[in-house]
């Protein structure tokens, strides 16, 4: 069932002695002030690799490898693409075919795509929009931690070349991460010539759920100590005309001594003020970890567990 109404809300994902988002340095992504902050693109990958499990899925936006010849290489987008949909594209395939194909894919229905081919070029504005997830709290350090590896480096010179070698793993202490987000189904309504299903509340399902598990599910050795810890949804009704910013500036972060606190009073005490607009403002935390300050009645609050 095609979905009509907007839905914004917020993200929280908790970082201990781990690094969810690393710059190419290896070192936790910072603004030019110093702050903390995780990438759009941090905050969509866990959800691509858990969307990727189902095998009822189709992601495009993943990295995959073919071996050409001797070498294992990454496939180019059109590869990818063949991959995906059993097709090549070539100067006979038409557009709309390629469309169709791509609103398939549970990415790019979700999170858009720009797609450069040799045939076809086209930038689909996503649905699903994600800004960047700012660190709440101010106390966050940086530790680097010397790692000795059991081999030696035999490219090395001199006595270098007979002891195995020292690398490093980078993680932050702890971070809390709030990720604001915004759902816009009618970015698709230009394409419903060829995507006549627009955006469905299967698709929103989708992504909500991968929200609230998608960072604690996906333990690589940097992220083994990211989980998710909050999230919001703060859900429209059909043709209204409220329209939010990004809610995370509402929302505040404590260390407490048993309990962490996120405090929301300001973002209900503005989201009660606009109840006609709204059909619903669901909550999820972690209540085990965390206590949550500023719900009143309109608010549904669940636990993440």
């Amino acid at each position: 069932m095609k979905m009509n109404n907007r839905v914004y809300g917020v993200v929280g994902i908790k970082s201990i002695m781990s690094n969810w988002n690393a710059d190419f340095s290896g070192r936790c992504k910072t603004t030019t002030t110093g702050e903390i902050f995780g990438s759009d693109k941090a905050f969509k990958y866990p959800i691509k690799k858990m969307w990727q499990m189902d095998k009822d899925n189709k992601v495009l936006y993943v990295k995959s490898y073919k071996k050409n010849k001797d070498e294992i290489q990454p496939r180019d987008l059109e590869e990818r693409y063949e991959e995906i949909f059993g097709t090549k594209i070539d100067k006979n395939t038409k557009k709309e075919e390629i469309l169709k194909n791509l609103f398939s894919a549970i990415d790019v229905k979700n999170f858009g795509a720009t797609f450069a081919s040799t045939a076809f070029n086209i930038g689909i504005t996503g649905a699903v929009q994600v800004g960047q997830g700012l660190n709440k709290y101010d106390d966050a350090n940086i530790e680097v931690q010397d790692i000795l590896s059991p081999f030696r480096d035999s490219s090395e010179k001199g006595e270098g070349a007979k002891n195995s070698t020292l690398g490093t793993k980078i993680v932050a202490d702890e971070v809390h991460y709030m990720y604001p987000f915004s759902v816009n189904p009618q970015n698709y309504d230009i394409y419903e010539e060829f995507y006549e299903e627009g955006y469905t509340k299967e698709d929103y399902e989708k992504f909500k759920k991968a929200c609230l598990v998608a960072a604690t599910s996906y333990n690589t050795n940097s992220k083994i100590g990211c989980e998710n810890e909050f999230a919001i949804f703060v859900e429209c009704k059909e043709n209204s005309k409220l329209y939010l910013a990004n809610l995370d500036q509402y929302i505040t972060f404590e260390k407490g001594e048993e309990l962490d606190k996120i405090d929301i009073t300001k973002l209900v005490e503005i989201l009660s003020n606009k109840m006609e607009e709204i059909d619903n403002i669901e909550i999820y935390y972690n209540k085990y970890t965390t206590e949550l300050i500023g719900c009143n009645e309109n608010c549904t609050v669940k636990s993440l567990y």
